[in-house]
C-alpha cells in the first residue's frame, strides 16, 4: 500500500482538512502518478457537500488531475517513469459492455467507475481523487500530456474540456456552421475557444452584457444578449448547433428558436430537471433536438488533448493553495472565478 496525503471533507457540513490515508499497491498494469496540479471541479463542491445523494465520507475530491508517472507496473507500456500524465473522471470500466467496446468508457453499461466519491471494482474501497499527493491508476485510464503546454491550466482540459469537446465533436462542428455556446462559465469558455478551433462561427449566448468582450477574447465572433427579444429574434433558426452549459434548472424553450431546422442543441450542464419543460411545438415544429452529453472516453479524451497541443489550447485558470481550498468553494458557489481554479499540489508539503 502506498502512503497518501490530501484533503478530505469527513461530512456535508465540514470544510475540507489534511487527511492521511492509503492508495493500493500498483499492480501489472497501474501507474503511480505524484500530482503535480488538481483543478476543482463545481461538481466537487456538490459532492462534498452531498447536494446530489449518496456521497461517501470521507472523501478526497477532485478529478482534473495532472502529474508525473514515478512508478509503472510490468505489464504497461504507454508510460515511462518521469512522462507526464492526466487523469480525469473516471479511473475503470467493465471493459467488456457494447459501450466500453466502443471507445465510450464514460456510458459504460455497468457503471463507470470514478475517480473521486466512487468505490473499487474488485475490492469495494472508496475512491480517492486528486485533491492528494499521489495516485495509482491503471494505464488505460490516463492520458498523456504534452510537454508544450502550461501544464496548470491543462489540469480542467480533463473535465471542462472534455465536457464540452465529446458533443463538438460528436454533432461534428466545423468550418461553415455557425455554432452558439450558451453561458459563459468553466465549460462555457471551452466550449468558445474548441469550436473557434474547429473553424465555426462562434456566437457566445449569454444574459450578461459585461461578458460580451470577454467572450470575444476568448475567440467568440459575436455575442448575442438571450435577455434582448429583438436581438433572439434576428438569430431566429440561424444556428447549427448550441452546446448549453448553464448549470441550473432553466428555460430552454427560447433557445430552441434559435436552431435551424434538423439541428441539436446539446445539454452538459445541468442535471436536474428543467424548469420549464421544453414545449413539444419548439421540437415539432423544425424536427429540431434536445440531447445530453457527459465526458468522453479515453480515446476521445486523448485525442482532445493532442488537439490542444496542436492549437495551444488551455483553460483560463486560477492558482490556488490547498489550504485555500475552503475558500475557494465559497466564492464558487458565488461564481467567482474566470474560469476555473487550479491547486498547486506543491503547497500540500506546507504546513496548514
Amino acid at each position: 500500500m502506498f502512503k497518501a496525503q490530501g484533503y478530505a471533507a469527513h461530512d456535508k457540513h465540514s470544510h475540507l482538512v489534511p487527511f492521511s490515508f492509503e492508495r493500493r499497491a500498483p499492480g501489472v498494469n497501474d501507474v503511480v502518478v505524484e500530482i503535480l496540479y488538481s483543478g476543482v471541479c463545481h461538481s466537487d463542491l456538490h459532492q462534498a457537500r452531498d447536494d446530489w445523494g449518496g456521497s461517501i465520507y470521507p472523501m478526497v475530491p477532485g478529478h482534473e488531475v495532472i502529474g508525473r508517472v514515478t512508478q509503472v507496473g510490468s505489464g504497461v507500456h504507454k508510460f515511462k517513469v518521469g512522462d507526464l500524465a492526466g487523469i480525469g473522471c473516471l479511473v475503470d470500466s467493465c471493459r467488456h459492455c457494447s459501450a466500453c467496446a466502443e471507445d465510450l468508457e464514460q456510458y459504460c453499461e455497468g457503471g463507470m467507475t470514478v475517480t473521486y466519491n466512487g468505490r473499487e471494482r474488485e475490492s469495494g474501497a472508496p475512491t480517492y481523487g486528486g485533491y492528494s499527493d499521489i495516485i495509482v491508476v491503471d494505464e488505460h485510464f490516463v492520458v498523456k500530456v504534452s510537454d508544450q503546454l502550461d501544464l496548470k491550466a491543462v489540469a480542467p482540459l480533463l473535465c471542462a474540456g472534455i465536457t464540452t469537446y465529446s458533443p463538438l465533436r460528436h454533432w461534428k462542428v466545423g468550418p461553415g456552421q455557425k455554432v452558439g455556446v450558451i453561458g459563459l462559465g468553466g465549460l462555457g469558455h471551452m466550449g468558445v475557444k474548441f469550436a473557434k478551433a474547429m473553424g465555426a462561427t462562434v456566437v457566445m449566448i449569454t444574459t450578461s452584457p459585461d461578458k460580451g468582450k470577454d467572450a470575444q477574447r476568448l475567440g467568440a465572433d459575436e455575442v448575442l444578449l438571450s435577455t434582448d427579444p429583438d436581438a433572439m429574434k434576428a438569430h431566429a433558426n440561424s444556428f447549427d448547433f448550441l452546446l448549453n452549459t448553464i448549470p441550473v434548472p432553466h428555460d430552454i424553450n427560447p433557445y430552441l428558436a434559435l436552431l435551424r431546422r434538423d439541428r441539436t442543441m446539446a445539454m452538459v450542464g445541468v442535471l436536474t430537471e428543467l424548469d420549464p419543460p421544453p414545449a413539444g411545438v419548439n421540437l415539432i415544429l423544425g424536427r429540431k433536438s434536445v440531447a445530453g452529453s457527459a465526458i468522453g472516453g479515453l480515446k476521445e479524451t486523448q485525442e482532445m488533448m493532442d488537439f490542444c497541443a496542436e492549437h495551444n489550447i488551455v483553460s483560463d485558470v486560477e492558482m490556488i493553495a490547498i489550504q485555500d481550498i475552503n475558500q475557494a468553494y465559497e466564492r464558487l458557489v458565488k461564481n467567482d472565478v474566470k474560469y476555473r481554479f487550479v491547486i498547486d499540489m506543491a503547497t500540500l508539503k506546507a504546513a496548514p
